[in-house]
């Protein structure tokens, strides 16, 4: 059977934050926005690996965070409001692991994989946000994306969806999916290894630091006979996740 997987956008395969950083300079000042970096850094230094908590714990109809830029919630929700007014903002955004989107194309159609894009993007002007990502994703390479706007529980999703792995880049979406559905959940994780929270892993998500890796352990996992175990027990292997954690 065709593994069924859901693809995070941003912070995964988009560079969301760097667009951020640069519309914050535009809105507030270089000056500014570099005091704002420093912040950030500053904190996340100084932070211990934070808990895993369930989306469904926050507000999870508000806009992403932005992560490189410790701002108050005013100043978030300026940005923001800046953000909406641009045109088709969502299409401009860098690919983070350069060639990762068309390769995952090309996987899809080799493994006869299923992909579905999920994102929390908000509206912009100019065309949806769902037109705006599958421009985005055909423009790196991926023909015909399946894209979904979201908002909650990324586990429920997942289960609506009858989804095998979600892959995100945020510990809380990844509790969700593992805590809500039958899915298994691969965390991107490209912050220092000291900041990734203790319960990840005993909750079995397992843990890449690189799309790239993450496709190396799905086709590596999907190559093996028919006589080792299932797709998804050998993908719980390689990502060294304990039968205890997870669903």
């Amino acid at each position: 059977m065709a593994l069924r997987i859901g693809f995070d956008l941003d912070g995964v395969l988009a560079d969301m934050d760097s667009e951020l950083v640069r519309q914050s300079e535009v809105l507030f000042g270089a000056p500014m926005t570099r005091r704002l970096q420093a912040r950030a850094v500053e904190a996340h230094d100084a932070a211990a690996a934070p808990d895993v908590r369930s989306a469904e714990d926050g507000s999870p109809d508000a806009a992403p965070s932005v992560a490189p830029l410790n701002m108050t919630s005013r100043q978030e929700r300026r940005l923001w409001h800046h953000v909406e007014s641009i045109d088709n903002f969502w299409e401009g955004l860098a690919e983070l692991e350069a060639g990762v989107i068309a390769r995952l194309a090309s996987l899809a159609i080799e493994r006869r994989w299923e992909i579905i894009f999920l994102t929390k993007r908000p509206e912009t002007a100019g065309a949806t946000a769902q037109v705006q990502s599958q421009r985005w994703l055909q423009s790196k390479g991926f023909t015909m994306p399946s894209v979904f706007v979201v908002q909650r529980s990324r586990g429920r999703i997942a289960a609506a969806l009858d989804l095998d792995i979600v892959v995100d880049d945020r510990p809380e979406n990844c509790l969700d999916v593992v805590t809500d559905s039958r899915a298994r959940a691969i965390l991107v994780w490209r912050a220092a290894e000291h900041l990734l929270p203790a319960a990840a892993r005993r909750l079995g998500i397992g843990v890449v630091p690189l799309v790239a890796d993450c496709l190396d352990i799905l086709t590596q996992a999907d190559s093996v006979t028919r006589e080792e175990p299932g797709v998804l027990e050998r993908v719980r292997r390689r990502l060294g996740i304990r039968e205890s954690g997870g669903t």
